[in-house]
């Protein structure tokens, strides 16, 4: 143990004497130097062993399952209670088949988090990889760890809660000090500022360590050195308006192919993917994926092909002349494209009770529920919504949060949310699903301190305590495309054989994914008719890759 207190643990129970022993070996030697390495044939001597070395948070439980350890899953949920952060994981022998079953099941119900073959050989790679992201996840759930950006402001405040959401999606090391405690104090004190405009960002990794006191989302852009110019005079052959899965998609295939990509993104990397804490639907993921981490992986692959990203400029208007598309951008200026791809997602439709709105980043949340998790320990929780992604938000917060309320206008989730999350849902005992229920008013003055919820069978309604968030519908971003492109009546972008010929102007049909201007086309939850999923977005953004390429191909020929 050190005077910074004893190091995070690693703990192994199998009754497998070999299994334990090549565990252990693996362990110290790999991870010796960071971690405690715990191991035992029960859970009891474990939990004696963590007692007598001081208790350190625990960062892995590697819990046996097979012939030794028939009861592996119910010692997996022994240790794990009363850890939040701790991932664990079913520890199999190779080639025991009979635990597939039993395994994919608890993963399905949230009853562990993934599962891991044990080593057969001294250094196997494939062992130290899984490992190595086990602990990587549970670094990001405990937070804490190397700070890039450090924002101290008041813990309820709107715009610091907007950017502790911002920064979170956009996978920048974050720490967040309220300015009204004595660490936050501190900090201010040793910045030299004593009446700051809050909050304050301080970005540590500059050689300056620069200090912006209430900052716009464009000065923070500015000073990461985001900001830099486009050349007025550049032609892009395709510029796509959003980062979402279905913008990210587009720019991966645009910029593999040799097209010249621009990508504008006004907010965060992701979309309302990115706020998802755990899509375990999407193909390649058994074990799931965060939304962020699977964005942010979209977005390094589309920049390593030669994309250009443009941060924080949001698109104001789109003009087509000559053969060309010129996207007005928020900050004034405009660009030029052959072709342009709409992937402006969507949002969370507002509540509209107005007492609720004022309250927005003080106990009333859009979204938000990954950066905001940490702060519902020991509180009441609702989450108004029945997507997945209300699910994957409610399955989130019950690691923190004393008790979680799930809350539909609907009888159940069953047209609205997938299986898997609602067996989860389900499962946990701190979660409760109430159907026919809406939110109609709330009350607090620094913080919400209850929500009025109404019963849509019988009218009455009742108060409770808690903290609100919403995940509901979903409203397009497309008001700047007013006049411009043919739209639905909910603002969605209509697109190919939903064109009539009154609005589509050319003899030839439109592509699948184009809007009723030729050349401009739509993909991802923007485009009315589109499939809310997060893998079908991606696939719309790779397909409209090779509508953009007969374009592009007409044009050519058309010289």
């Amino acid at each position: 143990m050190t005077a910074a207190g004893p190091s995070a643990a690693l703990v192994v129970v199998t009754r497998d004497d070999e299994v334990r022993a090549r565990m252990c070996t693996e362990l110290d030697r790999r991870y010796g130097r960071d971690f405690t390495v715990v191991a035992s044939a029960d859970p009891g001597t474990a939990a004696a062993e963590l007692a007598a070395r001081g208790e350190p948070p625990v960062a892995v439980v590697f819990g046996g399952l097979g012939a030794a350890d028939p009861d592996g899953l119910e010692v997996l949920r022994e240790l794990h209670a009363g850890r939040a952060s701790t991932v664990t994981v079913a520890l199999v022998r190779w080639g025991a088949w009979d635990t597939a079953r039993p395994i994919f099941e608890a993963l399905t119900l949230g009853q562990i988090d993934r599962w891991l073959t044990a080593p057969e050989e001294a250094g196997d790679p494939e062992f130290h990889r899984s490992v190595t992201e086990f602990v990587e996840e549970w670094s990001t759930r405990r937070g804490g760890g190397f700070e890039a950006v450090r924002v101290i402001g008041e813990q309820w405040s709107e715009r610091a809660q907007g950017l502790r959401d911002t920064l979170t999606r956009n996978r920048i090391p974050l720490g967040f000090y309220d300015s009204g405690s004595a660490e936050g104090r501190a900090l201010l004190e040793g910045l030299g500022l004593h009446e700051p405009r809050l909050p304050v960002v301080v970005l540590r990794f500059k050689p300056d360590r620069t200090v912006l006191e209430d900052p716009s989302d464009l000065d923070i852009a500015e000073a990461f050195g985001l900001l830099t110019p486009l050349d007025p005079e550049a032609v892009y052959d395709v510029v796509v308006v959003g980062a979402g899965p279905a913008g990210l998609g587009a720019s991966v295939y645009a910029a593999s192919e040799g097209l010249s990509t621009l990508v504008l993104e006004p907010e965060a990397i992701g979309g309302q993917a990115g706020t998802s804490s755990l899509i375990r639907n999407y193909a390649g993921f058994p074990m799931g994926v965060s939304g962020n981490r699977l964005a942010f992986s979209a977005y390094q692959q589309a920049w390593s092909f030669g994309s250009t990203f443009h941060f924080m400029r949001g698109a104001g208007g789109l003009r087509s002349d000559g053969g060309l598309h010129h996207v007005d951008l928020s900050d004034g200026t405009s660009v030029a494209a052959r072709t342009v791809v709409l992937a402006t997602g969507a949002s969370w439709r507002r509540l509209g009770v107005p007492e609720l709105e004022a309250l927005v980043g003080r106990g009333v949340f859009y979204g938000a529920a990954v950066s905001e998790a940490p702060a519902m320990r020991g509180r009441s929780v609702f989450v108004v919504g029945g997507g997945n992604s209300a699910g994957q938000a409610a399955v989130h917060l019950s690691r923190y949060a004393e008790r979680v309320t799930v809350l539909v206008r609907r009888a159940d989730l069953a047209e609205t949310m997938s299986d898997y999350l609602i067996r989860e849902l389900e499962a946990l005992p701190n979660v409760e699903v109430r159907g026919r229920v809406q939110v109609v008013g709330g009350s607090g003055s620094a913080f919400l301190e209850s929500i009025v919820l109404r019963d849509l069978d019988t009218g009455e309604e009742t108060s409770e305590p808690g903290v609100l968030f919403l995940l509901i519908g979903s409203e397009p971003h497309t008001g700047w495309l007013e006049g411009t492109v043919v739209r639905d009546r909910w603002g969605f972008v209509v697109t190919g054989p939903a064109l009539d010929g009154e609005t589509w102007p050319l003899d030839r049909p439109p592509a699948l994914l184009e809007t009723s201007v030729p050349g401009v086309f739509a993909a991802g939850d923007v485009r009315a008719g589109s499939v809310k999923r997060c893998a079908s977005a991606v696939g719309e953004g790779a397909l409209v890759v090779t509508q953009v390429h007969a374009h592009l191909a007409r044009a050519r020929a058309s010289r």
